[in-house]
């Protein structure tokens, strides 16, 4: 897992009124916490933090955090992230500092590759029910996904979490009988509203030419 620096202030008001103006000129009020330590308000650059969590190190990423003006850093986790439901900008974040030869437990999702002979060729649904799962190892071995193959299953069958390759050093805590995927009889009122929609646009494209030449013919006259 990559370690990424970020740059972080102390943060010494506090309070709705304060948070407020912090986040009209880009900065998200979080704090770190967590080691044995006192919590510390802190704030950080939104944009900063909103390219790390894009550019594909996920919400596992770990952050070495270094205060501004000083030689103190810190390794820390997101364990929360706050954001408006309406613009999606970044409200509040916490962080917990880790220690890298302390294990921690994280979620990681879950990825598929390959596409299931029970749905290739013999009609059948996906149905993807478990899409992360919880693992504990060392912050730097942490997984950005585990991948999962499914092509071999036909219908009727299904992958549990123990089916799961884990990297050496990655030990499963969630259920291992947990189901992860599986393949499924489509329903037959699936299968009926799927023709229907089908026959309805094989209608509508031959219909097209005659009104096109309707609306020609019109225009003529």
């Amino acid at each position: 897992m990559s370690e990424l620096v970020l740059e972080v202030h102390e943060r010494d008001a506090t309070g709705k009124n304060a948070n407020r103006r912090l986040r009209a000129v880009g900065q998200v009020p979080a704090v770190v916490y967590g080691a044995k330590q006192d919590a510390v308000s802190i704030r950080v650059e939104q944009s900063k933090v909103g390219e790390i969590l894009k550019s594909g190190h996920g919400g596992n990423a770990v952050f070495l955090l270094q205060l501004h003006g000083t030689e103190q850093q810190r390794h820390a986790m997101i364990r929360e992230l706050q954001t408006d439901s309406i613009t999606g900008a970044m409200i509040h974040i916490d962080f917990q500092r880790i220690l890298m030869d302390q294990k921690v437990k994280v979620m990681v999702p879950i990825e598929l590759a390959g596409e299931p002979e029970g749905v290739k060729t013999e009609g059948g649904l996906l149905d993807f029910v478990t899409r992360d799962v919880e693992v504990e190892c060392l912050p730097g071995q942490i997984p950005e996904h585990l991948p999962l193959d499914v092509s071999s299953l036909h219908i009727g069958q299904h992958f549990e979490a123990k089916d799961l390759d884990l990297p050496s050093g990655v030990d499963l805590l969630a259920d291992p009988d947990r189901v992860i995927v599986s393949v499924a009889v489509r329903k037959a009122a699936e299968v009926e509203e799927e023709a229907e929609e089908e026959e309805l646009l094989i209608e509508a494209e031959a219909e097209e030419p005659e009104v096109i030449q309707r609306g020609k013919a019109e225009d003529e006259e």
